[in-house]
């Protein structure tokens, strides 16, 4: 069943909500804080919307997260309409406790069954658009990827920019890029809008590759399915991404059991089918602060003004959508 263009601006709604309610702790050094008002938000707007919503991939397990965990039932559980729902009520909490750029609230929906259900546990990704669709794949060297990518996009190797989280667990990577020629544009963080702008055409990355949050990586492959991209994951052990730390030993024990539990194994190759099994998704992004496509949230002694990207796959569109939310 189509997703109704009357749920899909609801949807846009719930981005809104949050990213209002993130913009009170811009500049604040506290990104818990942040994060709890965006989820708050972004749960009660759910809440009020007419459909049968559940959360299957989010703010973590139901034991760890008191809301929009994993398996959490939303939304007014009335109508005729039921999704699956990915959600990051803030992509870069870091960037808003910092009054840094680029960072949004993002969610993706499509019919139940259609989300790929995972623990929230690190992900290796590789994103690229239309035009290098089939080029790439996460079992070859990157080196490999790269030549595959040049001859997809016809473009000499010294011409491609791949965009890469610059954390310490990416710096070999960030290094094989540059010996082998291509470029690298390293982000501080949010590998969502990363994704976006490599599916879009106009947009200098050609590809977006590296390890980062599950959850973004299953919303991330709702813009892929959406827009004609391609990507490719697979589910990264905490002691495989962060060390071995003993700490990092017994949550990688935990999350090998809860993937058993789910039926899916860690180090798996996901395709983007495998994530996202149907092109009728929506996807929703609200910018807190200032982003490369769209201003943040910005006020005046009267309102409030939001600026949000939908996506829609039944329609393979994007807008933009520009509100002032009065007070």
């Amino acid at each position: 069943m189509k997703i109704s263009d009357e749920l899909a601006s609801a949807i846009a709604s719930v981005t809104e909500v949050a990213a209002i309610a993130a913009f009170d702790w811009i500049g604040k050094q506290d990104k818990n804080a942040a994060d709890k008002a965006a989820v708050e938000a972004m749960r009660n707007r759910l809440n009020e919307i007419d459909f049968h919503g559940k959360i299957v991939i989010g703010e973590g397990e139901i034991d760890d997260a008191p809301m929009l965990y994993i398996g959490e039932q939303v939304g007014k559980q009335s109508g005729n309409q039921h999704l699956d729902i990915a959600v990051d009520p803030i992509d870069g909490t870091r960037m808003v406790a910092c009054n840094e750029q680029n960072a949004i609230a993002v969610l993706a929906a499509a019919p139940a069954g259609t989300l790929l259900q995972a623990p929230d546990m690190y992900m290796e990704k590789i994103v690229v658009g239309a035009a290098a669709k089939g080029a790439v794949h996460l079992a070859n060297p990157l080196e490999k990827n790269l030549e595959f990518l040049s001859t997809a996009l016809n473009k000499p190797i010294s011409s491609l920019s791949i965009a890469v989280l610059d954390k310490p667990r990416h710096q070999h990577i960030i290094k094989t890029i540059r010996n082998f020629g291509a470029n690298v544009i390293t982000i501080p963080d949010g590998d969502v809008l990363a994704s976006l702008l490599t599916i879009l055409p106009e947009h200098p990355i050609d590809m977006m590759y590296g390890t980062g949050g599950a959850p973004e990586g299953i919303i991330s492959a709702a813009i892929a399915r959406a827009l004609g991209g391609d990507m490719q994951a697979r589910l990264i052990s905490r002691d495989q991404a962060k060390g071995d730390s003993e700490q990092n030993k017994q949550l990688a024990l935990q999350e090998t059991l809860r993937c058993k539990q789910m039926g899916i194994e860690i180090g798996e190759i996901l395709s983007l089918d495998m994530m996202v099994s149907t092109s009728d998704v929506i996807f929703s992004a609200t910018a807190i602060t200032s982003t490369v496509l769209m201003g943040g949230i910005s006020h005046d002694d009267y309102s409030r003004t939001s600026n949000t990207i939908l996506v829609s796959g039944h329609n393979r569109s994007l807008k933009i959508i520009n509100n002032r939310h009065f007070k």
